[in-house]
């Protein structure tokens, strides 16, 4: 891990880069950079998804711009938003003609 990381108060995307890119190589690992830095693994976890996300993108044919990455993952997590919330209103609806059915 290099020295100048160590004791990072802010971190930008130019550090976060630099962490991710010392995990991608081997250099360390989640664990070790969440223990050294005080951070959550999950958050690098997170750096890390996010670096493949835009690695893959760069390197397609007609690479998507950073506001169609966004608003096509915007446009999946409503689909699935509206998904969830159809299923536990059935559920909720199954669960009361249960009970209606149990009286």
């Amino acid at each position: 891990m290099s020295d100048t990381m160590t004791a990072v108060k802010r971190w930008t995307a130019k550090r976060k880069s630099a962490l991710v890119v010392e995990i991608i190589q081997g250099k360390t690992t989640v664990a070790e950079a969440s223990r050294t830095h005080d951070l959550a693994p999950s958050e690098i976890e997170t750096w890390v998804e996010d670096a493949k996300r835009g690695m893959e993108n760069a390197l397609k044919a007609n690479p998507l711009d950073v506001r169609q990455e966004y608003e096509k993952q915007l446009k999946d997590l409503q689909e699935a938003y509206g998904e969830a919330m159809l299923e536990l209103r059935a559920r909720k609806k199954l669960q009361a003609l249960m009970e209606r059915e149990d009286e």
